[in-house]
């Protein structure tokens, strides 16, 4: 509900914000443009229920930072969040005046704050005045700003959005504070007529000197009392960390026998800050991303189970029972925790993302195929063409793979790996993966009629295929990090390929896959195989060309829900 509200409140304000410098924007025009604009802004926002809602927002969004402030665990924070913090602290100090000499002084004095005199008082008498108010627009826009990354990053169409929201984040403040200029400027242009700034004063209804003192007295008392209340919190966090220092303390183990000791009750995130141990967390602890999970050991089950927003977020990566949110979890007994993410996890970690990512035991179904002779092809070419040829390959083979349903798992020299049915089942992926073969060997018909004055013989393929039980899952390091597969049928659709130059043939089926297919390839010739690290016989079809694979192969895939 904190969060919440936050939220609500920081969405309100951050429209008004932007409707604002919108109708800054019109300065740029004219000063009639900008005052015809500040009367459809005021008629928005001056509305009672608007005014109501304005205000609520900017009282309970300030209430709801010094709460974060007083719970958080430690006030070490990454740099961006560090940033909002900064910024929201300066707001009120810049903003009161601006608040006070525009609504205050329309409300209680009858003064008519448009643009003309607020740009006078602030242009003709003080340019300090006018340099405040621009940093104002520079620190509350990126305040805002910087919370709506916060909040959105962890959306699947946030990154593709991301740069058109960067153009229009710099794009707009910069055309509201050339119409704050260009207004600037016309004052000082006009203020040089005798008697110019006195008449719009009086034209207002301008206050009065002790009117403005009054102004900046009631200024003074809220910039004073907002840092008075932060530095009281600030000293409230510590006298309540010291008092729960009573309730005893625990030590945390992590990876490499490095040992951290925490207050009772602190979350196993803030103990990972506190003891210096870098911990991913891309929402900054709201429990939100999961990528602050970690795999509780040693002490596990003495834990607290999980809250009901813990386990949705745990429901929704698939995760084991011994995985926790760090940042939700309060360490209450020693205990052994181990990260399960880099430090350096980014927002994509963060997104829902299907379970077997994390590692599972599928029966799926997988092709090899490799260039045959392309060494020897290769040489006395040039590297460009070399390059020029294996990228038309790479493109004709991997467009099939896909076409037919499959996932490239990845290009091993001038060789392909693929996986199918991941999702689907094996039924579904071996029939995928006939078709696959099927569209490779018509792909490379087609690639080398098109290389045909390049290459000094045609293009050749061997292809292997088999199913069975394999382990899925994101392994690598960095952004070396992909979806593969291991296991033993792995290991035998390779070999299945690296034989088919034994028997001059394009493609080996493995029976075990033709009968999850569902395909008679009886009419081919069958062969038992002693496969290299399997204990018993491989029945196998031999296919001299995969474009001789029955029509059912490429007919769409469809699966009973018993099968």
């Amino acid at each position: 509900m904190v969060r919440r509200l936050r939220l609500i409140s920081g969405l309100v304000l951050f429209t008004y914000v932007l409707t604002h410098l919108l109708n800054l924007v019109l300065g740029l025009v004219s000063f009639p443009a900008l005052e015809a604009g500040r009367e459809v802004f005021l008629a928005v926002w001056r509305w009672l229920p608007m005014t109501v809602l304005l205000y609520a927002s900017l009282l309970v969004h300030l209430l709801m930072a010094f709460y974060a402030i007083f719970r958080r665990e430690s006030l070490v924070m990454p740099v961006v969040e560090g940033l909002r913090y900064f910024f929201g602290v300066l707001i009120i100090p810049l903003a009161a005046l601006h608040i006070l000499g525009t609504r205050l002084v329309h409300e209680i004095y009858g003064v008519e704050d448009s643009y003309l005199f607020v740009v006078t008082a602030q242009w003709a008498f003080d340019l300090s005045v006018a340099g405040q108010q621009a940093l104002l627009v520079v620190v509350v826009w990126t305040h805002g700003c910087i919370g709506l990354h916060l909040w959105l990053r962890l959306k699947a169409w946030y990154p593709k959005a991301a740069p058109y929201g960067l153009a229009a984040a710099v794009l707009l403040p910069t055309l509201a504070l050339g119409g704050y200029l260009t207004a600037g400027r016309e004052v000082l242009r006009r203020a040089q007529e005798p008697g110019f700034v006195f008449d719009v004063m009086a034209r207002v209804g301008a206050p009065s000197v002790s009117e403005q003192a009054e102004v900046l007295a009631l200024r003074d008392g809220i910039v004073i009392g907002f840092f008075v209340l932060l530095l009281l919190i600030l000293l409230g966090r510590v006298l309540w960390r010291l008092w729960r220092e009573r309730l005893g303390m625990v030590r945390l183990t992590y990876p490499g026998g490095r040992e951290v000791v925490v207050r009772k009750g602190q979350t196993l995130l803030a103990a990972s800050q506190f003891g210096r141990i870098p911990h991913a967390s891309v929402c900054g602890g709201r429990g939100r991303c999961s990528t602050c999970r970690v795999r509780v050991g040693r002490g596990g089950a003495g834990l607290p189970p999980p809250g009901p927003e813990e386990r949705r977020v745990l429901a929704r990566i698939g995760a084991a029972p011994n995985v926790r949110l760090a940042c939700q979890t309060a360490a209450v007994i020693d205990c052994e925790v181990t990260p399960l993410l880099p430090a350096a996890a980014g927002p994509a970690l963060a997104r829902p993302r299907p379970g077997y990512l994390q590692g599972d035991e599928r029966e799926i179904a997988i092709l090899f195929a490799d260039l045959r002779g392309f060494t020897t092809l290769s040489e006395d070419r040039l590297p460009y063409d070399v390059v020029f040829v294996l990228n038309r390959y790479f493109t004709a083979m991997g467009t099939a793979v896909e076409q037919a349903g499959g996932r490239i798992d990845k290009f091993i020299g001038d060789g392909v790996m693929a996986l199918f049915g991941i999702e689907e089942g094996v039924a579904v992926g071996s029939r995928s993966a006939l078709e696959a073969a099927r569209r490779m060997a018509q792909s490379l018909e087609e690639l080398n009629r098109s290389l045909t004055s390049d290459l000094r013989e045609p293009l050749r393929i061997g292809i292997g295929l088999h199913s069975g039980a394999v382990i899925v899952g994101e392994m690598g390091y960095g952004r070396a990090t992909s979806l593969t597969a291991i296991g033993d049928a792995v290991n035998t659709a390779s070999r299945l390929e690296a034989m088919t130059k034994q028997f001059g043939a394009q493609l080996i089926v493995s029976a075990p896959l033709a009968e999850h297919a569902g395909i008679d390839l009886g009419a081919f010739p069958r062969h038992q195989l002693d496969v290299r690290g399997r204990s018993q016989v491989l029945d196998v079809h031999v296919l001299m060309s995969a474009l001789e694979l029955p029509s059912a192969a490429a007919a769409p895939a469809t699966t009973t829900a018993a099968e």
